[in-house]
């Protein structure tokens, strides 16, 4: 599988300016491309292939006294900058098509030199390189010092420069690593997601939920204050952007870095792992927003898929119409309604329930059940497994409930 291994660059002020005039030429070829596209099609003209774009906008462009500055960034960045708009419309066309699952996929937008994120990517056309001292060889920019965190398992087939809104310079390259099964382990654990606790794993642990972006809520609101008060165009309102910028790029940093270590800590402990499939998109649309965005679920989970995919765990996601909340673990029973006020339940055959806790011992008993049954078959815990004719998910009306009661 291929993964992504980000190194932070500490380019010289000379640098810096070969970095601003590479990622300005690829923006002006994305922009001049797209422009073009939609021109031909205004005037009802056919649509341009990639080979005739990349042949006006780079080949022909350059030999004009308006275009003639291309020439000096490296040709690989301003290909994989029209690369980069192909695919943009391909997945656009696919999207309405419908061969491209998932949400609508809107048609390419112009780059703009005040996007806070500015990017480049430089294949092995491109002749990047490595060297001994550490430092990354960039064509047309120099070596530009690089802070190895780790080394990399193979040799990479692209690297990535990266910009972002706080000033900040990363390589971000693509390598090619093979699959590291761990050793396999007895245990499977059900995860049930939510804002009071993060987490409530089946065994009965309970992670609570770090809430990053709240505790540095009060140093935000200050850094925005002193933003607000700075005339706009001075130099200070710029300085004090990117103060602004840093201190959500250290909540974000912060936040990825917690889910990567609990994420691989449940991925190394358990052979099999099991997570609600959460309405998140929706959920973000409720007054529970800001909490839902501060804990991160998405990429949580995204970790610990892919985390399982490489380290030979099996992962799945349960059917986010699944009453977990609502259904016994005991005996089967699903109760008639379950305000999210409720945390904890009896079940008129005697057990009570911690709400999380119960709905974690749920979807690992469904994830369980899907896993050994080919058909999907919905098996409750403690009940008679279903006939083979029978083995069949009927959704029922008095069963579906929305994502926000799993909370």
């Amino acid at each position: 599988m291929q993964l992504r291994y980000n190194f932070r660059l500490y380019p010289t002020i000379t640098q810096e300016r070969s970095l601003a005039r590479a990622f300005g030429c690829a923006r002006v070829v994305f922009n001049d491309g797209l422009r073009m596209r939609q021109d031909a099609r205004e005037q009802g003209l056919p649509y341009l292939s990639d080979g005739e774009l990349s042949k006006r906008v780079i080949t022909q462009a350059k030999a004009t006294p308006e275009r003639a500055w291309l020439g000096e960034v490296s040709a690989v960045v301003l290909q994989q900058a029209l690369a980069d708009l192909n695919t943009a419309y391909r997945n656009f066309f696919a999207s309405l098509s419908g061969k491209r699952r998932g949400r609508k996929v809107a048609p390419p937008r112009f780059r703009s030199r005040k996007d806070s994120r500015q990017t480049i990517r430089f294949t092995k056309n491109a002749r990047f390189a490595v060297m001994a001292g550490g430092q990354l060889r960039l064509p047309k920019i120099g070596d530009v010092p690089v802070r190895w965190s780790r080394s990399l398992p193979s040799e990479p087939s692209s690297v990535t420069v990266i910009k972002d809104s706080s000033g900040r310079y990363f390589a971000s390259f693509v390598i090619e690593t093979s699959d590291q099964p761990l050793p396999k382990s007895p245990n499977e654990m059900g995860i049930d997601l939510g804002l009071t606790h993060f987490a409530t794993l089946s065994n009965g642990k309970k992670i609570d939920n770090p809430r990053i972006l709240r505790r540095a809520a009060k140093k935000l609101r200050r850094a925005q204050k002193a933003l607000s008060r700075k005339e706009k165009g001075s130099a200070n309102r710029a300085k004090a952007k990117i103060k602004v910028a840093k201190a959500y790029a250290r909540v974000s940093d912060t936040r990825r870095d917690w889910a990567h270590k609990l994420s691989t800590s449940l991925i190394r402990d358990n052979q099999a792992v099991y997570v609600e499939d959460l309405a998140v998109s929706g959920l973000a649309r409720t007054k529970l927003a800001r909490s839902v965005h501060d804990a991160g679920w998405s990429q949580f989970t995204a970790m610990l898929e892919y985390k399982a995919k490489r380290y030979g765990r099996h992962f799945a996601k349960i059917d986010r119409w699944f009453p977990s909340s609502k259904l016994c673990s005991a005996c089967g029973t699903v109760a008639t309604s379950m305000p999210l006020n409720v945390r904890e339940w009896s079940c008129p055959c005697g057990a009570v329930h911690d709400r999380d806790l119960n709905a974690a011992i749920n979807i690992l008993a469904a994830g369980q059940a899907e896993r050994l049954n080919g058909c999907g078959a919905q098996v409750r815990p403690g009940g008679v497994p279903a006939p083979r004719e029978e083995a069949v998910t009927r959704r029922e009306p008095h069963v579906r409930q929305t994502g926000v009661a799993v909370l």
